[in-house]
């Protein structure tokens, strides 16, 4: 069964750059979100098995929304993706339970790579 990926970026290259990258490696991309609180809705809803988050959205920033994720208990791996490569954000995302954090920019390899380390 393919996995399910929602990908939440409030820019819409990115989200085609992840979502071309990650069909082609034979993902199913269930939806997008161009901020926080249409993730958080599209996750409960959707219920995939991974989402990629943009640590800086419109509505508030990454780490907010993986919050929200952990208080709602939704079983699903996060990846952060960021332009910001501080060490304080990198750690605040994975105590809150992100499995991996890339930062931008990274090539489609990149990417693909890391999710798959995430849904083996």
């Amino acid at each position: 069964m393919k996995k399910k990926i929602l990908i939440v970026d409030d820019s819409s290259y990115m989200r085609s750059l992840i979502k071309d990258s990650l069909t082609e490696a034979g993902y199913e991309i269930v939806g997008e979100a161009h901020n926080g609180e249409m993730g958080i809705d599209l996750a409960l809803e959707l219920k995939p098995d991974l989402i990629t988050l943009d640590n800086i959205l419109p509505d508030m920033i990454g780490t907010d929304v993986l919050k929200v994720i952990k208080d709602e208990e939704i079983d699903v791996k996060v990846l952060i993706i960021s332009a910001v490569g501080q060490k304080s954000v990198i750690i605040e995302g994975m105590e809150l339970g992100a499995s991996e954090y890339i930062v931008k920019p990274f090539t489609p390899d990149e990417i693909v790579e890391v999710v798959n380390r995430i849904l083996q």
